[in-house]
């Protein structure tokens, strides 16, 4: 079954609120109560504002502030997007050898490594094992070697290669500069 995600509303606005007592706090920043939530709730209203629960005291005070709300909701939205534009992102991109590769194929998937660390992507470089190879280590550290100092100029190593079943994986990420 697939995941449902459901918008979760974490602010308890107006008559939302469930304390029976309010500390307020309005747009001046003035500490005011504590007194009953329905005084609180009128006391915004004749100011043609909202009130809202910003944390719970106890079961039966809450703090609470004064302000519009729509306003409110949409700088938060707005501070989101913002923080998104300004995230980078960076993907995971995996380049997949054998210890017997030729050195032209060699050579071409180091240009393909080039690219993705050009588009500042992190890379996985795998060099795969088959059969009796695994006795001979050495070979696939060498041709592993042999295709890092292809690719050292544009990158650096993240992870050293490490030995996971049949597979000596090592990753890279672009250098800086």
């Amino acid at each position: 079954m697939a995941d449902i995600k459901k918008d979760v509303k974490s602010d308890f606005v107006n008559r939302e609120i469930r304390a029976k007592m309010v500390l307020i706090i309005d747009n001046d920043g003035n500490k005011i109560g504590p007194i009953p939530k329905m005084e609180a709730i009128k006391m915004a209203e004749d100011q043609g504002l909202d009130l809202m629960q910003v944390s719970q005291q106890d079961n039966f005070t809450a703090i609470a502030k004064i302000l519009d709300y729509g306003k409110f909701k949409y700088e938060q939205k707005r501070k989101l997007k913002e923080n998104k534009k300004n995230q980078v992102k960076t993907e995971n991109k995996e380049i997949r050898l054998t210890v017997g590769i030729g050195q032209h194929d060699l050579e071409t998937k180091a240009k393909k490594a080039r690219e993705f660390l050009s588009n500042g992507d992190r890379v996985k470089i795998s060099l795969k094992f088959k059969g009796r190879e695994i006795v001979h280590q050495e070979f696939g550290q060498k041709t592993l070697n042999s295709f890092l100092a292809i690719i050292e100029d544009v990158c650096k190593v993240e992870k050293e290669p490490k030995l996971t079943a049949r597979f000596l994986d090592v990753y890279v990420v672009p250098k800086k500069g």
